[in-house]
């Protein structure tokens, strides 16, 4: 017996040191930022103002940027690391299988070869604002050891952040929707866009069969993923000082998840080299995406053009050579280790990654797929926004966005002389006039043809300036409709191969109706517009009640069926027939949006009278019951809807089955050129400044203005935040600069 036992403790031992090692191999592997380069001195000083938002002022450009990662680290370090993880390829050591799906993305589509290309060919300016962002997180990573959840994820360089830019940008316009189908082996999902002359596509279908299934569990990654990637979405709107008492306003209203990597962090940069801007970014980034300066401001919304071209590849016996115009040519092949944490260890798991001249190629049942998108292997988006930020007038500003360096989203713009705008920015494809080609359709593989290279030029996209409406407008619309009537653009003026959508969204029918019918456009109507509940019987929505009228008058699901029927078409919390539509609504509204089936109504219909009855025990509970805005120990009723203007879009689904509310109006900003005066603005954020620190004032502290349809003062001028100051303090850094 005595063999047995020291078996026993032999085979433990072994074990132990498998646990061992698989809980260390992948921070001992993972490479950090070298040191190299000139030591530097850093200096910011961060003023809060009594909601905690942080006002960031250095005397460079680049002591801003070190002073922004720092707020944002006192803030939200947690995500941070998060972001941080996914521009290095790590991210599946924290966030397991899930997060080793982006790691796959980052390796499938080169983010780091990207950056690595191309970061060093970007001005010196910008590069110094990456360097200090990076010093600022080194610091607080070095100064806070113990908030760090993955060791040697730190320091991190320039590159690292810019490698993150890389990857996340493709995932606005859609390629989650098509890298994630090709992988599964699924039929992909029908593009956007009119039908290529000659490739007419048969209509789309409804849904053979839907799970009856109480409401999904949103996913909240670093990356616009699955369901919150499905509804992407964001009102905006600009109207001239004409239409609104002479006043010119700017309201940003993008709907992001609330809390995540894409989710919106405030803040007001100033630095003595002219740089004054207050607005938004997202987790990861030295520079605001998108507010105001003092001279002008935008805000973007997503839009859809065909950004994304498919590829199936004509391979030989061995799987590994593909043909291109008769010759047999190479795949480049890459193995990588993605690290997948489950429990206490994490897993190395071993995937080839490959890429053909097209762009990266993804095997599956089906064959061998290239794709090819918008903005491949660029990086100029990280000079074009610090650009944008600093612009002074519309010439200016209308340059740096003409280089199409940002690949994609809708900019609706104003500034201090009257001057409003709407510009359907997108780097799309410049696709070959004189081919004949289905670029609707998974294309040929074995034609170089078929290879675009480049962007069409920035005058073959729609763009609207100074309409004579006085308005413009976009709630992830067709720009065919942007400034109502007499002032909108003809489709029929622009090329069917851009791709540029046709569709409408709820709210961009509401928005243009309200807009069309208003006189004045003054704060107290914009903002009736802005916080509108209605849903338009059109569209979507038409064809769902038109099922509903169509179901058979008795049976179990009549009571549901006879309630939905008598809604009136508002989201507002009035009506007893808020709760059951807020539940159909949803994944009509998701289906529309991404060119699926139409799901079918009945299956859809029992499932939310199943939730209802189990978790309230009635068909109408009040809708401020089921929704919430749930943050620490605040739970606040919320109103809106999934694609309303105020917009309440997606949730998770509480063991109490009230809906937490996690993606929908989240940073609302409002801006006001008014005569004689200086630029103002106000805002708010769902939660507030301190999204993950409960221990802070600042952690809950905006949910109650945010539910109430209230803002907030941004304090952009200095003598207006010192009248308000919450807390103020220097940080100051002397570093060797990663490389």
């Amino acid at each position: 017996m005595i063999w047995v036992k020291r078996g026993g403790f032999a085979l433990l031992g072994v074990l132990v040191l498998a646990v061992a090692v698989l809980a260390t191999w992948e921070p001992m592997m993972a490479s950090a930022a070298s040191a190299g380069g000139a030591a530097r001195i850093y200096t910011a000083e961060i003023i809060r103002d009594e909601w905690g938002v942080p006002h960031i002022t250095g005397k460079t450009d680049a002591d801003t940027a070190y002073g922004v990662a720092i707020a944002h680290a006192e803030d939200d370090f947690f995500t941070l690391q998060d972001v941080v993880a996914m521009s290095r390829g790590r991210y599946g050591a924290i966030a397991g299988a899930e997060g080793a799906q982006i790691d796959y993305v980052y390796h499938l589509i080169d983010a780091r070869g990207t950056a690595e290309r191309e970061y060093p060919g970007l001005p010196a300016d910008t590069r110094a604002l990456f360097e200090a962002y990076a010093a600022g997180l080194n610091q607080y990573a070095e100064e806070h050891p113990g908030e760090v959840k993955l060791a040697n994820l730190f320091p991190v360089a320039g590159i690292d952040v810019a490698a993150g830019f890389a990857l996340r940008q493709p995932f606005f316009f859609g390629l989650d929707g098509v890298i994630g189908p090709l992988v599964a082996g699924e039929p992909l999902r029908r593009e956007h866009g009119p039908d290529i002359p000659g490739f007419p596509r048969p209509p789309l279908g409804d849904a053979a069969e839907a799970k009856a299934a109480a409401p999904r569990q949103a996913r909240t990654l670093v990356l616009p993923l699955g369901e919150d990637a499905e509804a992407l979405g964001s009102n905006a709107f600009a109207v001239a000082p004409r239409r609104a008492g002479g006043t010119t306003t700017l309201i940003s209203n993008s709907h992001q998840p609330l809390r995540g990597g894409v989710a919106w962090y405030e803040l007001v940069v100033e630095s003595g080299e002219g740089w004054h801007f207050a607005g938004a970014n997202f987790p990861g980034s030295p520079f605001p995406f998108l507010g105001h300066n003092e001279h002008l401001g935008w805000t973007n919304t997503v839009n859809t053009p065909d950004m994304i071209d498919v590829y199936q590849l004509e391979l030989d016996e061995g799987g590994m050579r593909y043909k291109l115009d008769g010759q047999w040519r190479d795949l480049e092949s890459e193995w990588v280790t993605l690290p997948v944490r489950m429990g206490p260890v994490v897993l190395p798991v071993r995937k080839e990654v490959l890429r053909s001249v097209h762009g990266p190629v993804i095997k599956n049942a089906k064959g061998a797929f290239a794709v090819r998108y918008g903005g491949i292997g660029q990086l100029q988006q990280l000079d074009a926004y610090y650009r944008l930020n600093k612009a002074r007038t519309f010439a200016e500003w209308e340059g740096q966005l003409a280089r199409l360096a940002i690949p994609s989203t809708n900019f609706i713009y104003a500034d201090e002389t009257g001057t409003i705008g709407y510009f359907y920015n997108a780097a799309i494809p410049n696709r070959p006039a004189n081919v004949k080609a289905d670029w609707r359709s998974v294309l040929p593989g074995n034609r170089s043809d078929l290879i675009w290279q480049g962007a069409v030029p920035f005058s073959a996209v729609p763009r609207i300036v100074n309409p004579a409406s006085g308005w413009v407008y976009n709630s992830n619309n067709t720009p065919f409709t942007a400034a109502g009537a007499g002032s909108d653009l003809d489709p029929e003026a622009f090329s069917p191969t851009l791709g540029i959508e046709l569709k409408q969204t709820n709210r961009s029918r509401r928005a243009h109706k309200l807009l069309s019918e208003a006189g004045v456009l003054d704060r107290a109507a914009l903002e009736a517009i802005k916080y509108d509940t209605g849903y338009e019987r059109d569209g979507y929505v038409a064809r769902l009640f038109e099922a509903l009228e169509a179901m058979p008058a008795g049976g179990d699901l009549a009571r549901p069926r006879d309630l939905l029927l008598s809604w009136d078409f508002a989201s507002d919390g009035k009506g007893p027939a808020d709760a059951i539509a807020m539940l159909m609504i949803r994944d009509f509204m998701a289906a529309d949006y991404n060119n699926k089936p139409f799901p079918a109504v009945a299956e859809k219909l029992k499932a939310a009278r199943d939730h209802l009855m189990k978790h309230f025990g009635r068909l109408d509970p009040p809708l401020s019951d089921l929704v919430r805005l749930r943050q620490g120990k605040m739970d606040l009723p919320v109103d809106g809807g999934s694609d309303t203007l105020r917009a309440a879009t997606t949730w998770d689904v509480a063991d109490d089955g009230r809906l937490s509310l996690k993606h929908g109006d989240s940073f609302i900003m409002w801006i006001e050129w008014q005569p004689g005066q200086k630029v103002s603005s106000r805002s708010v954020q769902p939660f507030g400044a301190a999204t993950t620190r409960p221990e802070s004032p600042h952690y809950t502290d905006q949910m109650k203005l945010f539910v109430e349809h209230r803002l907030k003062p941004v304090h952009f001028w200095r003598d207006d935040l010192l009248t308000s100051v919450s807390s103020r303090r220097h940080s100051i850094r002397t570093v060797t600069n990663a490389r």
